[in-house]
């Protein structure tokens, strides 16, 4: 049998990572030589689950690998003489994607695709509402999901905006009067006065 294709993993891994509430977010092989070398990134299937932490993760791996062995042994899958299985969480430099990322990263500042950073203050199956401070200024804006697929978490070392994180988390009717009915796509700016 020829080396396994991603999609073949994906339908191998897709049943079994989810008993353990995951889904497959990644997956890249590498073929050196002799050596290949299996990167799988899981994470929880809801955004706002806790990511496995290590103990979890090696359950994980020690089924995938199980489930790895016996295929090979039953000539489903071939990796060749030996291969490095990892298994991980997606790292802060995963792109966007889904709307269980961006809810993962709630608070959190993210630059755009067309390089303007923003804060995550609340997401829905389609939409996310994003917000910043410009000079005493907070900029609300709501986009669908698919026009910043592929956003990337900003990783910031000081304490975020206090006028950003008061907006973070509200429910979707408490922005209204930010985002206002004549521009249900991007907001405008509001003049804070706390």
């Amino acid at each position: 049998m020829a080396f396994p294709s991603k999609e073949e993993l994906v339908s191998t891994l897709e049943p079994l990572v989810a008993e353990f509430g995951l889904v497959v977010e990644e997956i890249k092989i590498s073929r050196a030589g002799a050596k290949s070398a299996v990167r799988i990134a899981v994470d929880s299937v809801s955004g706002e689950g806790e990511r496995p932490d290590l103990d979890g993760l090696e359950e994980v791996s020690k089924s995938i690998s199980t489930r790895f062995d016996a295929a090979e042994e039953a000539g489903e899958l071939n990796f060749g003489p030996g291969y490095t299985l990892e298994v991980t969480t997606p790292g802060v430099d995963f792109p966007l994607t889904e709307a269980r990322h961006w809810a993962r990263n709630r608070g959190r500042t993210v630059v755009l695709p067309d390089n303007q950073r923003r804060r995550v203050a609340q997401v829905s199956e389609s939409n996310v509402v994003l917000i910043a401070q410009v000079k005493k200024n907070v900029v609300v804006e709501r986009h669908q999901l698919r026009d910043v697929a592929g956003a990337v978490v900003d990783v910031e070392f000081s304490a975020p905006p206090a006028k950003e994180m008061e907006l973070v988390g509200l429910e979707w009717s408490e922005y209204a009067e930010f985002l206002g009915a004549e521009s249900p796509q991007h907001g405008h700016t509001t003049e804070e006065n706390k």
